[in-house]
Protein backbone atom coordinates (compact mmCIF):
# COMPACT_ATOMS: atom_id res chain seq x y z
CA UNK A 1 0.00 0.00 0.00
CA UNK A 2 1.52 3.11 -0.89
CA UNK A 3 0.59 6.43 1.08
CA UNK A 4 1.79 8.93 -1.33
CA UNK A 5 -0.14 8.05 -4.11
CA UNK A 6 -1.81 11.42 -5.76
CA UNK A 7 0.30 13.70 -2.97
CA UNK A 8 2.91 14.52 -5.60
CA UNK A 9 2.87 18.13 -5.47
CA UNK A 10 5.45 20.26 -7.14
CA UNK A 11 6.91 23.08 -5.48
CA UNK A 12 9.78 24.40 -6.71
CA UNK A 13 10.91 21.06 -8.90
CA UNK A 14 11.98 19.75 -5.74
CA UNK A 15 8.59 17.83 -3.50
CA UNK A 16 7.50 16.24 -6.50
CA UNK A 17 10.60 14.39 -7.51
CA UNK A 18 11.62 13.65 -3.44
CA UNK A 19 8.22 12.27 -3.24
CA UNK A 20 8.39 10.04 -6.29
CA UNK A 21 11.96 9.30 -5.32
CA UNK A 22 10.71 7.76 -2.02
CA UNK A 23 8.31 5.64 -3.43
CA UNK A 24 10.63 4.28 -6.50
CA UNK A 25 13.29 3.21 -3.25
CA UNK A 26 10.39 0.99 -1.53
CA UNK A 27 10.63 3.96 1.48
CA UNK A 28 6.94 3.25 2.81
CA UNK A 29 7.00 -0.83 1.53
CA UNK A 30 9.58 -1.36 4.58
CA UNK A 31 9.26 -3.52 7.44
CA UNK A 32 9.09 -1.22 10.30
CA UNK A 33 7.36 -3.76 13.23
CA UNK A 34 6.67 -1.34 16.75
CA UNK A 35 4.82 -3.93 19.15
CA UNK A 36 1.89 -5.46 16.71
CA UNK A 37 1.39 -2.38 14.38
CA UNK A 38 3.30 -2.21 10.99
CA UNK A 39 4.35 1.37 10.28
CA UNK A 40 4.44 0.13 6.19
CA UNK A 41 0.56 -0.53 6.81
CA UNK A 42 -1.37 3.06 7.11
CA UNK A 43 -4.10 1.37 5.40
CA UNK A 44 -4.67 0.04 9.33
CA UNK A 45 -5.08 3.57 10.76
CA UNK A 46 -8.39 3.73 8.71
CA UNK A 47 -9.14 0.11 9.21
CA UNK A 48 -9.50 0.42 13.14
CA UNK A 49 -10.59 3.86 13.22
CA UNK A 50 -7.07 5.77 14.38
CA UNK A 51 -7.73 8.88 13.08
CA UNK A 52 -6.14 12.15 14.44
CA UNK A 53 -4.14 11.86 17.85
CA UNK A 54 -4.30 8.66 18.77
CA UNK A 55 -2.07 6.09 20.28
CA UNK A 56 -0.17 5.08 17.53
CA UNK A 57 1.69 8.39 17.31
CA UNK A 58 3.43 7.82 20.43
CA UNK A 59 5.63 5.26 18.45
CA UNK A 60 5.84 8.54 16.23
CA UNK A 61 7.56 10.46 18.60
CA UNK A 62 9.44 7.60 20.51
CA UNK A 63 11.35 7.62 17.25
CA UNK A 64 11.56 10.97 16.31
CA UNK A 65 12.83 12.16 20.15
CA UNK A 66 16.13 13.73 20.22
CA UNK A 67 18.46 14.82 22.44
CA UNK A 68 18.71 18.78 21.72
CA UNK A 69 20.85 19.58 23.93
CA UNK A 70 23.08 17.05 22.97
CA UNK A 71 22.18 15.99 19.29
CA UNK A 72 22.04 12.76 20.59
CA UNK A 73 19.36 10.53 19.25
CA UNK A 74 17.80 8.42 21.81
CA UNK A 75 14.12 6.71 22.46
CA UNK A 76 11.68 8.19 25.35
CA UNK A 77 7.84 7.71 25.57
CA UNK A 78 5.60 10.45 23.81
CA UNK A 79 2.04 10.84 24.60
CA UNK A 80 -0.85 11.77 23.18
CA UNK A 81 -0.29 12.29 19.75
CA UNK A 82 1.48 15.85 19.71
CA UNK A 83 1.89 16.68 22.80
CA UNK A 84 4.05 15.67 25.36
CA UNK A 85 7.62 14.55 25.74
CA UNK A 86 10.67 14.33 27.78
CA UNK A 87 14.02 15.93 26.92
CA UNK A 88 16.81 15.63 29.04
CA UNK A 89 14.22 15.56 31.67
CA UNK A 90 12.81 18.72 30.44
CA UNK A 91 9.19 18.90 29.07
CA UNK A 92 8.61 19.14 25.67
CA UNK A 93 5.28 19.58 23.87
CA UNK A 94 4.52 18.89 20.05
CA UNK A 95 1.59 20.63 18.10
CA UNK A 96 0.47 21.20 14.78
CA UNK A 97 1.05 25.15 14.41
CA UNK A 98 3.54 25.32 11.56
CA UNK A 99 5.20 28.23 10.93
CA UNK A 100 7.40 29.92 8.28
CA UNK A 101 9.89 32.92 7.87
CA UNK A 102 9.67 35.72 5.90
CA UNK A 103 13.11 37.34 6.18
CA UNK A 104 13.23 37.25 10.04
CA UNK A 105 12.33 40.03 12.05
CA UNK A 106 12.03 40.35 16.02
CA UNK A 107 8.27 40.77 17.51
CA UNK A 108 7.22 42.20 20.30
CA UNK A 109 3.70 41.46 21.76
CA UNK A 110 1.19 42.94 23.82
CA UNK A 111 0.22 41.45 27.23
CA UNK A 112 -2.64 39.26 25.23
CA UNK A 113 -0.98 36.19 24.56
CA UNK A 114 -2.92 36.16 20.89
CA UNK A 115 -2.10 39.72 20.33
CA UNK A 116 0.65 41.45 18.44
CA UNK A 117 0.45 44.76 18.48
CA UNK A 118 4.22 46.13 17.16
CA UNK A 119 6.45 44.39 14.94
CA UNK A 120 10.28 46.13 15.40
CA UNK A 121 12.11 45.60 12.21
CA UNK A 122 15.48 43.53 12.22
CA UNK A 123 18.10 43.80 9.54
CA UNK A 124 19.77 40.84 8.00
CA UNK A 125 23.25 39.22 7.36
CA UNK A 126 24.59 37.40 4.70
CA UNK A 127 23.29 34.01 5.72
CA UNK A 128 20.02 35.46 5.50
CA UNK A 129 18.96 35.18 9.59
CA UNK A 130 19.27 37.99 12.06
CA UNK A 131 21.67 40.34 12.50
CA UNK A 132 22.34 40.84 16.46
CA UNK A 133 23.22 44.54 16.16
CA UNK A 134 20.37 45.16 14.06
CA UNK A 135 18.40 43.76 16.64
CA UNK A 136 20.08 45.63 19.31
CA UNK A 137 19.89 48.63 17.49
CA UNK A 138 15.71 48.01 17.70
CA UNK A 139 15.12 46.85 20.93
CA UNK A 140 17.22 50.11 22.05
CA UNK A 141 15.05 52.23 19.89
CA UNK A 142 11.99 50.66 21.23
CA UNK A 143 13.01 51.31 24.87
CA UNK A 144 14.27 54.78 24.53
CA UNK A 145 10.88 55.91 22.98
CA UNK A 146 9.41 54.34 25.88
CA UNK A 147 5.96 54.07 24.09
CA UNK A 148 6.40 49.73 24.24
CA UNK A 149 7.06 47.24 26.41
CA UNK A 150 9.57 44.98 24.25
CA UNK A 151 8.42 41.08 25.01
CA UNK A 152 9.96 38.73 22.89
CA UNK A 153 12.02 37.60 20.13
CA UNK A 154 11.46 35.54 16.70
CA UNK A 155 14.10 34.79 14.96
CA UNK A 156 13.82 32.21 11.83
CA UNK A 157 16.45 29.55 10.83
CA UNK A 158 15.70 30.62 7.53
CA UNK A 159 16.52 28.17 4.36
CA UNK A 160 17.67 25.80 6.77
CA UNK A 161 20.30 27.46 8.72
CA UNK A 162 20.12 28.41 12.41
CA UNK A 163 20.20 31.70 13.14
CA UNK A 164 23.04 32.99 15.78
CA UNK A 165 20.92 31.98 19.15
CA UNK A 166 24.11 31.96 20.96
CA UNK A 167 23.92 36.15 20.53
CA UNK A 168 20.66 36.14 20.27
CA UNK A 169 20.00 34.80 24.04
CA UNK A 170 22.21 36.68 25.62
CA UNK A 171 20.52 39.85 23.90
CA UNK A 172 17.52 38.42 25.35
CA UNK A 173 18.65 38.09 28.81
CA UNK A 174 19.72 41.40 29.28
CA UNK A 175 16.55 42.98 28.42
CA UNK A 176 14.70 40.10 29.96
CA UNK A 177 13.28 39.11 27.00
CA UNK A 178 11.86 35.65 25.80
CA UNK A 179 13.46 33.73 22.49
CA UNK A 180 11.29 31.75 20.41
CA UNK A 181 12.80 29.76 17.60
CA UNK A 182 11.13 29.12 14.26
CA UNK A 183 12.89 26.17 12.86
CA UNK A 184 10.36 25.63 10.39
CA UNK A 185 13.18 25.22 7.44
CA UNK A 186 15.56 24.52 10.26
CA UNK A 187 15.19 21.52 11.36
CA UNK A 188 17.90 19.39 10.81
CA UNK A 189 20.69 22.53 10.93
CA UNK A 190 23.01 22.72 14.25
CA UNK A 191 24.79 26.00 15.64
CA UNK A 192 27.91 25.05 17.59
CA UNK A 193 27.24 21.31 17.54
CA UNK A 194 23.45 21.59 18.99
CA UNK A 195 20.22 21.02 17.02
CA UNK A 196 18.01 23.45 15.43
CA UNK A 197 15.02 23.29 17.74
CA UNK A 198 16.77 23.32 21.17
CA UNK A 199 17.82 27.02 21.31
CA UNK A 200 15.29 29.97 23.12
CA UNK A 201 12.14 29.65 25.40
CA UNK A 202 10.23 27.96 22.72
CA UNK A 203 10.72 26.08 19.61
CA UNK A 204 8.76 25.14 16.49
CA UNK A 205 9.04 23.15 13.56
CA UNK A 206 7.32 22.43 10.14
CA UNK A 207 6.24 18.92 9.26
CA UNK A 208 4.75 20.60 5.69
CA UNK A 209 5.78 18.34 3.00
CA UNK A 210 8.09 20.90 1.13
CA UNK A 211 10.43 20.93 4.40
CA UNK A 212 13.50 18.97 5.39
CA UNK A 213 11.19 16.31 7.34
CA UNK A 214 7.91 16.74 5.74
CA UNK A 215 5.18 14.59 6.29
CA UNK A 216 2.24 13.70 3.54
CA UNK A 217 -0.42 16.68 4.32
CA UNK A 218 -0.02 19.32 7.63
CA UNK A 219 2.06 19.10 10.80
CA UNK A 220 4.42 20.21 12.95
CA UNK A 221 5.44 20.56 16.31
CA UNK A 222 6.41 22.55 19.46
CA UNK A 223 9.82 22.22 21.85
CA UNK A 224 9.87 24.04 25.53
CA UNK A 225 11.69 22.84 29.04
CA UNK A 226 9.03 24.93 30.85
CA UNK A 227 6.22 23.14 31.96
CA UNK A 228 3.78 25.69 32.72
CA UNK A 229 3.97 26.88 29.18
CA UNK A 230 3.80 23.10 27.84
CA UNK A 231 0.06 22.38 29.62
CA UNK A 232 -1.27 25.54 28.04
CA UNK A 233 0.32 24.58 24.61
CA UNK A 234 -1.63 21.22 24.65
CA UNK A 235 -4.88 23.19 25.73
CA UNK A 236 -4.72 25.37 22.80
CA UNK A 237 -3.80 22.48 20.66
CA UNK A 238 -7.46 21.20 20.67
CA UNK A 239 -9.61 23.88 20.94
CA UNK A 240 -8.70 25.15 24.42
CA UNK A 241 -9.38 22.16 26.48
CA UNK A 242 -9.17 21.67 30.42
CA UNK A 243 -6.73 18.74 30.51
CA UNK A 244 -9.29 17.36 33.00
CA UNK A 245 -12.19 17.72 31.33
CA UNK A 246 -11.85 17.85 27.33
CA UNK A 247 -15.84 19.40 26.84
CA UNK A 248 -14.54 22.40 29.33
CA UNK A 249 -12.64 24.68 26.97
CA UNK A 250 -10.63 27.12 29.44
CA UNK A 251 -9.33 29.17 26.93
CA UNK A 252 -9.63 30.30 23.10
CA UNK A 253 -7.96 27.54 21.07
CA UNK A 254 -7.10 25.64 17.69
CA UNK A 255 -8.06 23.05 16.26
CA UNK A 256 -4.47 21.71 15.62
CA UNK A 257 -4.29 17.49 16.28
CA UNK A 258 -1.89 15.75 13.53
CA UNK A 259 -3.61 12.75 11.31
CA UNK A 260 -2.69 9.38 13.09
CA UNK A 261 -2.60 8.40 9.33
CA UNK A 262 0.87 11.19 9.01
CA UNK A 263 2.38 8.60 11.91
CA UNK A 264 4.31 5.53 9.20
CA UNK A 265 5.44 8.59 6.66
CA UNK A 266 7.24 10.36 9.46
CA UNK A 267 8.55 7.36 11.18
CA UNK A 268 9.97 5.76 7.44
CA UNK A 269 11.48 9.19 6.96
CA UNK A 270 12.88 9.67 10.21
CA UNK A 271 14.89 6.28 9.45
CA UNK A 272 16.66 7.84 6.67
CA UNK A 273 16.65 11.36 7.91
CA UNK A 274 20.28 11.81 8.43
CA UNK A 275 21.48 9.98 4.67
CA UNK A 276 19.40 12.30 3.36
CA UNK A 277 21.20 15.61 5.17
CA UNK A 278 23.87 14.45 3.92
CA UNK A 279 22.60 14.08 0.32
CA UNK A 280 21.15 17.90 0.30
CA UNK A 281 24.69 19.07 1.76
CA UNK A 282 26.23 17.43 -1.74
CA UNK A 283 23.77 18.55 -3.48
CA UNK A 284 24.33 22.31 -1.99
CA UNK A 285 28.12 21.86 -2.63
CA UNK A 286 28.19 20.88 -6.36
CA UNK A 287 25.48 23.95 -6.74
CA UNK A 288 28.45 25.88 -5.32
CA UNK A 289 30.98 24.51 -6.96
CA UNK A 290 29.29 25.11 -10.62
CA UNK A 291 27.44 28.22 -9.84
CA UNK A 292 30.65 30.14 -8.15
CA UNK A 293 31.86 33.11 -9.76
CA UNK A 294 28.24 33.31 -11.87
CA UNK A 295 25.53 34.74 -9.00
CA UNK A 296 25.54 35.11 -5.24
CA UNK A 297 25.63 31.55 -3.17
CA UNK A 298 24.47 30.80 0.22
CA UNK A 299 26.65 31.41 3.23
CA UNK A 300 27.08 29.43 6.00
CA UNK A 301 28.58 30.35 9.25
CA UNK A 302 31.46 28.33 10.12
CA UNK A 303 30.40 27.38 13.07
CA UNK A 304 26.91 26.07 11.84
CA UNK A 305 25.53 23.56 9.35
CA UNK A 306 22.33 23.83 6.88
CA UNK A 307 19.92 21.26 6.53
CA UNK A 308 19.31 22.90 3.28
CA UNK A 309 15.60 23.24 2.85
CA UNK A 310 15.69 25.71 0.04
CA UNK A 311 19.18 26.65 -2.04
CA UNK A 312 18.42 30.55 -2.68
CA UNK A 313 21.15 32.36 -4.55
CA UNK A 314 20.60 36.33 -4.82
CA UNK A 315 20.64 38.21 -8.36
CA UNK A 316 21.94 41.48 -8.86
CA UNK A 317 18.34 43.17 -9.55
CA UNK A 318 14.71 42.67 -9.40
CA UNK A 319 14.97 42.81 -12.96
CA UNK A 320 17.55 40.26 -13.18
CA UNK A 321 15.64 38.18 -11.36
CA UNK A 322 12.64 38.15 -13.41
CA UNK A 323 14.91 37.71 -16.50
CA UNK A 324 16.63 34.68 -15.29
CA UNK A 325 13.19 33.18 -13.55
CA UNK A 326 11.40 33.51 -16.94
CA UNK A 327 13.84 32.20 -18.98
CA UNK A 328 14.23 29.00 -16.87
CA UNK A 329 10.57 28.35 -16.87
CA UNK A 330 10.91 28.20 -20.54
CA UNK A 331 13.79 25.67 -20.25
CA UNK A 332 11.70 23.52 -17.90
CA UNK A 333 13.35 24.45 -14.83
CA UNK A 334 10.90 25.81 -11.64
CA UNK A 335 12.16 28.21 -9.31
CA UNK A 336 10.35 29.67 -6.14
CA UNK A 337 10.95 33.20 -4.82
CA UNK A 338 10.90 32.69 -1.00
CA UNK A 339 9.76 35.35 0.36
CA UNK A 340 8.52 38.04 -1.80
CA UNK A 341 7.02 40.22 0.61
CA UNK A 342 8.88 40.74 4.11
CA UNK A 343 7.49 40.42 7.33
CA UNK A 344 6.64 44.21 8.11
CA UNK A 345 5.19 44.79 4.69
CA UNK A 346 2.54 41.92 5.41
CA UNK A 347 -1.49 43.32 5.18
CA UNK A 348 -2.09 41.53 8.65
CA UNK A 349 0.54 43.69 10.23
CA UNK A 350 -0.43 46.97 8.70
CA UNK A 351 -3.58 47.59 10.93
CA UNK A 352 -1.19 47.71 14.01
CA UNK A 353 1.75 50.16 14.86
CA UNK A 354 5.47 49.67 13.88
CA UNK A 355 8.50 51.03 15.11
CA UNK A 356 11.13 50.41 11.92
CA UNK A 357 14.41 50.38 13.08
CA UNK A 358 15.57 49.83 9.09
CA UNK A 359 14.97 46.62 7.08
CA UNK A 360 16.73 47.44 3.93
CA UNK A 361 18.37 44.06 3.47
CA UNK A 362 15.15 42.17 4.14
CA UNK A 363 13.49 44.86 1.08
CA UNK A 364 16.61 44.22 -0.59
CA UNK A 365 16.51 40.58 -0.86
CA UNK A 366 12.69 39.84 -1.34
CA UNK A 367 13.18 41.58 -4.54
CA UNK A 368 16.70 39.78 -5.48
CA UNK A 369 17.01 36.11 -4.60
CA UNK A 370 15.28 33.16 -5.98
CA UNK A 371 15.47 29.02 -5.39
CA UNK A 372 16.59 26.32 -7.55
CA UNK A 373 15.25 22.95 -6.98
CA UNK A 374 16.19 21.40 -4.03
CA UNK A 375 15.94 17.51 -2.37
CA UNK A 376 17.98 14.62 -1.43
CA UNK A 377 17.55 12.98 -4.32
CA UNK A 378 18.96 15.52 -6.27
CA UNK A 379 21.39 13.73 -8.99
CA UNK A 380 24.71 15.23 -10.72
CA UNK A 381 22.81 15.24 -14.45
CA UNK A 382 19.59 16.79 -12.75
CA UNK A 383 21.94 19.74 -11.14
CA UNK A 384 24.05 20.17 -14.37
CA UNK A 385 20.68 20.73 -16.36
CA UNK A 386 19.85 23.14 -13.72
CA UNK A 387 22.63 25.20 -13.65
CA UNK A 388 23.09 25.14 -17.86
CA UNK A 389 19.58 26.38 -17.44
CA UNK A 390 20.47 28.96 -15.11
CA UNK A 391 23.45 30.41 -17.59
CA UNK A 392 21.83 30.42 -20.54
CA UNK A 393 18.83 32.98 -18.96
CA UNK A 394 21.24 35.34 -17.79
Amino acid sequence: YRLAAGVMVPLCGGLAHSVRAELEYGLLNKTHNTGNWHLNMPLGTVIDGSYVMQTKIQTLFANFYYDLDTGTSVTPYFGFGLGYARINEKAGVSAQIPGAGLYNQSAKGSEDNFAWNVGVGVSLNLTYNMDVESLKNAIKAVVAEGKLKPKAIIAVDLFGQPARFDLICEVAKEYNLIVIEDGAQGFGGTLNGKKACSFGDVSTTSFFPAKPLGCYGDGGAIFTDDEELAIKLRSIRVHGSNPKDKYDNVTIGLNARLDTIQTPVLNCKLDIFDDELIKRQWAADLYNEKLKGLVETPVVAENATSSWAQYTIRLDSAEKRAKVMAGMKELGIPTMIYYPTPMHEQTAFKVNPCVNCGCEKSELYSKTVMSLPMHPYLTEEEINEVVEAFKKSL
